[in-house]
């Protein structure tokens, strides 16, 4: 006798706060609803995409809607502006305009709209890149919490630059630009009153400069990625994964401030799961190693940068692992789903 199972009907499944956290749900989402729905990934999901026929241009689109609206070291406006020129950054692209989309609950004072919407105009001009366009709703009480911000930026490629998340080689160097686990941190500790926000500060910072100065490195630069959601180990996961090589880093290299780490440790989260959102990881030739740290370590956003880590000469395709501080391995997982919601 044979029994036949049932094909399994997902028509009554919800959405969870796990599918927007950048890990494996959020692949998921994409690739059961999503992708199918538009035809299908062409190739790779970067963090931005070239134009059909106009290779020269980057384009990206982001939602920002963290929680709470002001925290240290940033807010929702500058966070709005940074997400997305660092977006175009990762793809070699130099940020030429935005646009700005506003949703904004009914009630939300007139002041802190005014505080947003100074900060974000900041920001861009700071970055040196104009709003050009965008669109303001208002939606009832509860209809959305507060305030959510949409940007979208289009960049012009340097010509020197292709990075490519599929693009790590063998040999390659890992290098990060700067510290990891401040901003997650730093918006848990705000929106929740535990105390670590007095010690700590978002990194929330524009990442463009920083790719520029790797222009002349040209193609030793083979990929380039802003760890924010999902935090060091989603980055390092989707790299190894499109590129199909193996990723091995030291976890004695890996810049973790004292005060992330007291903070993870207290709330059992790992720092390479927290997000950032001022720094970038590099995959480069070996020898190009040395060059690459010093032209990140030549402007104050990559001050700080470090070499963690190697793509291993041969390994299992798409796996991650940390060398511990006593010298032992494990493997890096994707993240499941949400662990510091709403930090974007």
């Amino acid at each position: 006798m044979t029994i036949d199972c049932p094909t399994p009907n997902h028509e009554d499944e919800v959405v969870l706060l796990g599918h927007g956290a950048g890990g494996l749900l959020t692949a998921e989402l994409l690739n059961r609803l999503v992708l199918p729905a538009l035809g299908g990934a062409p190739g790779p999901l970067e963090d931005a995409a070239t134009l059909p026929g106009r290779p020269e241009l980057v384009m990206s689109t982001d939602g920002f809607v963290v929680s709470p609206l002001f925290f240290p070291g940033g807010d929702i406006g500058a966070l709005a502006v940074h997400g997305t020129v660092n977006d175009l950054a990762m793809r070699g692209a130099w940020p030429l305009a935005l646009s700005v989309s506003l949703i904004v609950e009914e009630g939300l004072p007139l002041a802190e709209l005014r505080a947003v919407m100074e900060s974000l105009g900041k920001a861009a001009e700071d970055a040196g890149v104009p709003v050009v366009t965008g669109d303001t709703k208002v939606v009832g009480r509860g209809a959305v919490d507060r305030l959510f911000i949409t940007t979208t930026g289009i960049g012009q490629r340097h010509a020197s630059l292709s990075p490519s998340a599929a693009s790590a080689r063998p040999g390659d160097a890992v290098l990060l630009s700067g510290p990891i686990g401040l901003h997650g941190t730093t918006v848990l500790s705000t929106r929740e009153g535990l105390g670590f926000d007095s010690d700590i500060a978002s990194d929330s910072q524009p990442l463009h400069r920083l790719v520029r100065a790797l222009v002349p490195l040209g193609g030793a630069v083979h990929v380039l990625r802003d760890p924010t959601r999902g935090g060091l180990a989603a980055s390092l996961n989707e790299i190894a994964r499109d590129s199909s090589v193996a990723v091995e880093i030291d976890e004695r290299a890996i810049p973790v401030p004292g005060a992330v780490s007291s903070a993870c440790d207290l709330l059992g989260l790992d720092p390479l799961v927290v997000a950032n959102e001022g720094c970038l990881v590099a995959f480069v030739d070996a020898a190009a190693a040395e060059e690459t740290l010093a032209a990140l370590r030549s402007l104050p956003e990559g001050a700080q940068a470090a070499r963690i880590g190697a793509v291993l000469p041969e390994g299992p395709q798409g796996r991650v692992t940390l060398r511990t501080l006593v010298g032992a391995r494990r493997i890096v997982d994707m993240p499941l789903g949400e662990q510091l919601p709403r930090i974007c």
